[in-house]
C-alpha cells in the first residue's frame, strides 16, 4: 500500500536557518502530525480489513485513526457473523475507527442513534452529520448517507437541510480557514472538473450537487468518499480565486475502492496530516506544481437564477461574489461564432507561461482578467502597450476556443479598438499557431500618423510574397473555424476595419513574421525590435508599463462594470 504524504517543498530548507533551527522545526512538526488511515466500502468484511490493519502497523508503526467511509456493514449471514464476534467482544478492533452511517435500508437498523454511538469497542459511529475534533485540533466534518431522492428522507438519507446546517455550524466561526478531513460516502458531482477522469465511472449520473456545496464551502484539505467501487485521486484543486483572492491550502478528493474488489485497486489509504491551526500559514497554503481550478465554481454558477445564463466548463478563476455587468453580452458583434459547448480544456504537457494558473506566469505583466480570456503586457513588447489576449486556460489556437472564450476574446478585441483610438493609434492582432501551445493572440497598436489600414495590409502581403508565402483575404463574415481544423498550423492577422489576412502553414515558418512586418519601416520603424528577445526590459520597466497601461485601459475594461 502507498504511504500518502505531503509534497517535498514542505521540507525545503528556509533561507537562513541553522541545523539545530531545523530539527527543532521537524521536532515540532513530528508532535503535531497525525496519521491516519481511510478506508473505503468494507460491506462486513472486517477480518480481512483489520487483519491488513494488523500487518500495515507492523510494518508502518501506530496510526492514529481509521477512518471508513461507503458501507461498513454487510448484509450477508457470513458478514452479519463476523460482526456478532467485535460486538459482543470476542474480538476487537485494532485501533481506534470511525465510521459513517447506512446507505441502504438492509444496513440501517445498526445506526440507531442519530447522533453517533460506540457500537462496538474501539468502533465508534460518528452520526448522521458534524464535526469531530481531537485532542490535536485535528478537525473531521462528516455526512453519512446518500442524497434524498424524495420527501420524507429515508433515515439512510441526508438532505438539504442536513447540508445547510453542517455548513454553518463550522462557517458561522469568522476565523475558519477550513477543515482537515471531510468523509462522505457519496462522491460530490463534478469532482473531476478541470482535473483527471476517473475510469469506470459514469460522470452523468454520478455523484451529490449538495456534497459538492459541502466540500466547496469546506474546503477540506482531504475529503474521502467511496461507493462507486474505484480507487481515484484527483490532482489537487485551490480554493482561492488567482490574483483576486489571498491564496488558501489545496484540497484533495480520494475515492476508496471496496475491500472485496478483485482488481486489487486500493481501498485503504495512508496519510500524514498537520491540523490545519497548528501549521506555518505559509507551508499551509503552498501551492503544488500539479495543482487544478476548483471544480465546483461553474456548477454554482449554473445553479444561480440570474441573467447569468448557462456557463462552460471551461470556467475559470471566477468570484461568486462579483457584479452580474461582468456577463453581458457583448455588443461588438463578433466574427467568431459557435453554438454552445461543454468541454474540458487540454492539461499543458508541461510548464506553460501563460496558463494563469501556472506558476511561470509573469503575473505583474497582467493588465485585466475576465471570465475565460486575460489581457497582458506582451513580454519584449513592441511598444508599451503591445498586450497579448490569452485564454485563461490551456487552449492552442482560436479555433480550439470553445464559444464562451470567443465571445470574451471578441468584447476584449472591442475594448482595446476603443482604448488605442481614445489614444491615437490603430489595432492591428495576428495570431501564429506554429510551435507554440499556449494561444496569444498579439495585439499591437500602430499611431495613425504612422500608415493607414490599407498600408498596414499590403506591408504584410508584401513581406508575404518576398518570403515566397501567400497570405489569403478571409470573407468578411467567415471565420478560421471554417476554414482549418483544430490542430492545424497557420498564421493570422485581424487589422482594424475588420480585414483579415491567412496563411496555411505546411513546413517552415519565420516564428517572427507578425513582429517583423509591424517593426519595418513601412510601418513603425523600429526594426531592431523584431525579435522580443532583442527588446529586454527591468523588471521595474514592465512594472511601470504594465501599471500605466492597467489604468488607462481601465475606462474600457469591460471586466470591471458593474
Amino acid at each position: 500500500m502507498e504511504i500518502h504524504t505531503w509534497k517535498l517543498e514542505r521540507y525545503q530548507l528556509r533561507v537562513g536557518e541553522t541545523d539545530l533551527e531545523r530539527e527543532n522545526r521537524d521536532r515540532e512538526r513530528a508532535i503535531r502530525e497525525k496519521h491516519q488511515l481511510a478506508c473505503g466500502d468494507v460491506e462486513g468484511k472486517l477480518n480481512v480489513l483489520f487483519n491488513r490493519v494488523r500487518s500495515i502497523q507492523k510494518k508502518s508503526g501506530d496510526f492514529d485513526l481509521l477512518l471508513c467511509v461507503g458501507n461498513f456493514f454487510g448484509s450477508t449471514e457470513e458478514a452479519e457473523s463476523e460482526w456478532e464476534d467485535y460486538k459482543t467482544g470476542v474480538k476487537k478492533a485494532p485501533m481506534q475507527t470511525y465510521v459513517l452511517g447506512a446507505n441502504n435500508q438492509e444496513t440501517a437498523k445498526h445506526f440507531s442513534e442519530v447522533d453517533g454511538c460506540e457500537l462496538a469497542e474501539n468502533i465508534t459511529y460518528l452520526g448522521r452529520k458534524g464535526v469531530f475534533t481531537g485532542a490535536s485540533g485535528l478537525q473531521i466534518a462528516y455526512l453519512s448517507g446518500t442524497e434524498a431522492q424524495n420527501e420524507p428522507a429515508p433515515s439512510y438519507c441526508f438532505t438539504s437541510k442536513d447540508v445547510t446546517t453542517l455548513m454553518s455550524s463550522l462557517t458561522a466561526n469568522s476565523k475558519f480557514k477550513g477543515v482537515d478531513i471531510l468523509l462522505t460516502s457519496e462522491w460530490p458531482k463534478g469532482v473531476w472538473q478541470y482535473g483527471n477522469n476517473p475510469d469506470d465511472v459514469d460522470t452523468k449520473s454520478c455523484g451529490s450537487g449538495s456534497i459538492a456545496h459541502l466540500a466547496s464551502t469546506l474546503k477540506p484539505r482531504y475529503h474521502f468518499a467511496a461507493l462507486e467501487g474505484i480507487h481515484y485521486e484527483r490532482l489537487p484543486y485551490r480554493n482561492h480565486v488567482v490574483l483576486q483572492e489571498n491564496a488558501q491550502h489545496v484540497s484533495r478528493f480520494i475515492s476508496l475502492a471496496n475491500i472485496s474488489n478483485t482488481s486489487k485497486k486500493k481501498y485503504l489509504y495512508a496519510f500524514n496530516v498537520v491540523p490545519i491551526n497548528s501549521m506555518d500559514p505559509t507551508e499551509l497554503v503552498k501551492q503544488p506544481q500539479d495543482v487544478t481550478e476548483n471544480p465546483y465554481r461553474k456548477m454554482f454558477k449554473d445553479s444561480q437564477k440570474t441573467k447569468l445564463g448557462e456557463e462552460s466548463a471551461v470556467q475559470f478563476f471566477f468570484e461568486l461574489n462579483k457584479p452580474e455587468g461582468r456577463k453581458r453580452r457583448s455588443d461588438g458583434g463578433g466574427t467568431f461564432t459557435q453554438s454552445k459547448q461543454h468541454r474540458k480544456p487540454p492539461q499543458p504537457t508541461g510548464p506553460c507561461w501563460f496558463c494563469l494558473a501556472s506558476p511561470e506566469v509573469e503575473k505583474h505583466l497582467v493588465i485585466s482578467i475576465g471570465t475565460h480570456c486575460y489581457i497582458a503586457l506582451a513580454k519584449g513588447s513592441l511598444t508599451p502597450d503591445h498586450v497579448l489576449i490569452l485564454p485563461i486556460g490551456h487552449y492552442q489556437s482560436v479555433v480550439e476556443l470553445p464559444s464562451e472564450a470567443i465571445e470574451e476574446v471578441e468584447k476584449y478585441k472591442l475594448a482595446l479598438k476603443k482604448y488605442y483610438k481614445s489614444k491615437g493609434k490603430r489595432f492591428v492582432m495576428f495570431e501564429r499557431n506554429y510551435k507554440s501551445q499556449h494561444l496569444q493572440l498579439q495585439v499591437v497598436p500602430v499611431p495613425v500618423q504612422c500608415c493607414v489600414t490599407d498600408d498596414i495590409k499590403e506591408a504584410f502581403i508584401v513581406q508575404a510574397e518576398e518570403q515566397q508565402m501567400e497570405l489569403l483575404e478571409i470573407p468578411e463574415h467567415s471565420d478560421l473555424k471554417q476554414i482549418i481544423q483544430p490542430g492545424s498550423a497557420y498564421f493570422y492577422v485581424e487589422l482594424e476595419n475588420g480585414d483579415k489576412l491567412f496563411h496555411r502553414i505546411k513546413k517552415q515558418f519565420p516564428l517572427q513574421f507578425g513582429r517583423e512586418v509591424l517593426a519595418s519601416e513601412a510601418i513603425l520603424n523600429i526594426p531592431d525590435k523584431a525579435n522580443w528577445r532583442e527588446c529586454k526590459y527591468s523588471r521595474e520597466d514592465e512594472e511601470a508599463f504594465a501599471k500605466a497601461c492597467r489604468e488607462t485601459f481601465q475606462p474600457f475594461d469591460f471586466s470591471l462594470l458593474d
